[in-house]
């Protein structure tokens, strides 16, 4: 009897480790949960924090590109006025073939000088700029008519030299080009040699003359360029 009283009494003290094992699991678990929150917490305060720091940059970037936008070369230019339409239009430089059927000393290549005149034998000058060459077919025409030189004239009148374009800036091979129907800015910085790595190659600055006074303008790269326009390519600050 004394014996089962002392077995019992030695196996009774493993009941509290069970416990404090059981209780020591809990903690650990809740001490887990504890830092898992706290670095939940600290992710997502590092997340705010780049999110802030990307928006800065962000606003950033758009202020320096507003800032350079603002101070682009040519923005304070206006618009260069479109070619006309309505025909091509003589000036001085350019070179005409003018055929008169029937009569060889009215036929020939004649130049038009700087006061915008053709000098035709027996008719004398007659004003070529700013006219379309129908408008000139018909001007020799009405001169032959006057001076009852002939009485049905035939007269044809054809460009055989266009007056060229001048390309100056940011090209690799600046200088005098001819002119050819269709040229735009581009294809004139192509002749040109191309563009060097300062250019700006969205538009240029080009200088026209519209109505007799020279008119200076910004033109995309596709617009449409005219004999005689000097086309400056220029060059980027950044």
């Amino acid at each position: 009897m004394p014996r089962l009283f002392s077995g019992l009494a030695l196996s009774s003290p493993s009941v509290p480790c069970a416990s404090r094992r059981t209780g020591g699991a809990r903690g650990a678990a809740l001490s887990l949960a504890a830092r898992a929150m706290a670095l939940s917490r600290s992710v997502r305060a590092v997340a705010l924090s780049l999110s802030a720091c990307a928006l800065v940059l962000s606003l950033s970037a758009c202020a320096l590109v507003l800032s350079l936008s603002a101070c682009a070369p040519g923005r304070d230019l206006p618009p260069l006025p479109p070619a006309a339409h309505d025909g091509y239009r003589l000036g001085p430089g350019d070179t005409l073939r003018v055929i008169t059927f029937g009569e060889e000393q009215l036929t020939g290549e004649f130049h038009v000088n700087d006061q915008g005149l053709i000098a035709l034998p027996l008719l004398g000058a007659v004003e070529a700029a700013g006219k379309t060459p129908h408008a000139l077919e018909s001007a020799i025409v009405a001169g032959l008519k006057k001076r009852d030189m002939l009485r049905e004239p035939s007269v044809v009148v054809d460009v055989t030299a266009y007056r060229p374009i001048f390309v100056l800036g940011e090209v690799n091979k600046p200088g005098q080009y001819p002119w050819q129907p269709g040229m735009t800015v581009v294809t004139a910085a192509a002749v040109a040699g191309g563009f060097t790595y300062r250019a700006v190659e969205d538009y240029a600055a080009v200088v026209r003359t519209v109505d007799g006074d020279p008119v200076e303008g910004k033109a995309p790269r596709q617009a449409f360029l005219l004999p005689g326009d000097v086309v400056t390519v220029l060059e980027r600050r950044f």
